[in-house]
């Protein structure tokens, strides 16, 4: 028993020397310890960044595409007489073959988007004002003469109707959920070559001041957006509907990666008012104004710049009624206050004409509430600083 131990002890000892040897001199050599493995759960539903990864935005397009349609104007245009037509030898030589180009036409194209099924199509005002003919183009090959149902120069947008059935409408999308970055799609008949997709990003959000038109909300992208363009369809990466296409900034007539498009949100507003009543309503109380600068602030001991000045008040208009005077400084409509000239724009048209409002101002540095009739705002066909 003595024997077997000893032996057993000699055993033991030769291997931890074995393996010590081996731990200094190579140990790779020795056994390696199995790494533990770890299951991943994988999503199954991909999102939409992965779709528009491995598929574009096909659904998208295939989703929007057949609202968008092609327009295209004609309008006469009177040509001024040449003083040669009068002329006796010249009549003799060329005859009367200039006669009939005194009353040309010339013609124009645009896009636009089917909004209902019973046939209302949103586009420009700029693309159908004062044309005679109007004729739409559809995405499946049909063409119909559309009349004009009204139109809002001050928004720049104009309703359209078609007598055509089956028609294929657009989706609205949620215009507050959009946010700077965003994929969007230009959808429209830029140059008259056809149906085309474009697409960019959310570039700027709230554009105002630009001098396009007197109401402007405008999103900015930089999807490319050319001359037939106009009134054409700017949709997100699900093919909603966010904006109508109105305008770029250009110095060669061509995209420049900065286009301007009126938000959905505004589109339905003015296109339900036009389908109702043929036109916009909107609130006016007649004072002329500008915003105001930290150096007028500042001469009128204003604490910021938020507010207009009223430079002069309209005769016998609902401000001159109410009292309002020259120099007081506009700081609230209705307890909503009043930070530059588009906000106060905004506020008065969003009242309705006959209805009481209640205005605060700034006189001689003392807050004043005026309550005023609110009138109906005549149409300016330019942007002017008036309300």
């Amino acid at each position: 028993m003595k024997k077997l131990w000893l032996i057993f002890a000699q055993t033991t000892t030769a291997g931890l020397a074995v393996w010590f040897l081996l731990t200094l001199l190579n140990p790779a050599w020795l056994p390696r310890q199995v790494a533990e493995v770890v299951t991943l759960q994988q999503a199954t539903t991909p999102t939409a960044a992965s779709v528009a990864a491995s598929g574009g935005y096909r659904e998208a397009v295939r989703h929007a595409m057949p609202s968008v349609v092609n327009i295209y104007t004609s309008k006469a245009v009177k040509q001024r007489r040449h003083p040669l037509l009068n002329d006796p030898l010249f009549r003799r030589f060329f005859g009367d073959r200039f006669e009939n180009g005194e009353n040309q036409r010339t013609s124009s194209l645009g896009s636009g988007v089917i909004v209902s099924e019973q046939g209302y199509i949103v586009t420009n005002n700029h693309v159908v004002a004062s044309a005679d003919e109007i004729q739409v183009a559809l995405s499946d090959g049909r063409t119909a003469e559309a009349t004009v149902v009204g139109t809002d120069p001050e928004t720049d947008l104009a309703v359209i109707k078609v007598g055509l059935t089956k028609l294929p409408t657009t989706t609205f999308g949620q215009v507050e959920k959009i946010n700077v970055g965003d994929v969007v799609l230009a959808i429209g008949n830029p140059f008259g070559v056809g149906q085309t997709v474009t697409m960019g990003i959310v570039s700027a959000l709230g554009r105002t001041n630009l001098g396009i038109n007197p109401f402007e909300n405008f999103i900015q992208t930089d999807a490319a957006i050319n001359p037939g363009n106009s009134g054409g369809a700017l949709v997100d990466a699900e093919g909603n509907l966010v904006g109508i296409n109105s305008a770029i900034y250009s110095q060669s007539g061509g995209s420049m990666g900065i286009g301007f498009a009126i938000p959905a949100s505004t589109v339905k507003s003015v296109m339900e008012q036009i389908i109702k009543d043929g036109a916009v309503t909107r609130g006016w109380i007649g004072v002329d104004t500008q915003d105001l600068t930290p150096e007028l602030a500042a001469s009128f001991n204003l604490p910021n710049v938020d507010g207009v000045l009223i430079n002069g008040v309209v005769r016998g208009g609902p401000a001159e009624r109410a009292g309002v005077k020259p120099g007081d400084v506009l700081i609230a409509v209705n307890n909503e206050p009043v930070l530059d000239f588009t906000s106060m724009l905004n506020l008065v048209a969003a009242e309705a004409p006959g209805k009481e409002a209640r205005i605060k101002v700034l006189r001689s540095g003392k807050s004043v509430e005026i309550k005023i009739k609110v009138g109906k705002r005549p149409h300016f066909e330019m942007p002017q600083e008036e309300e």
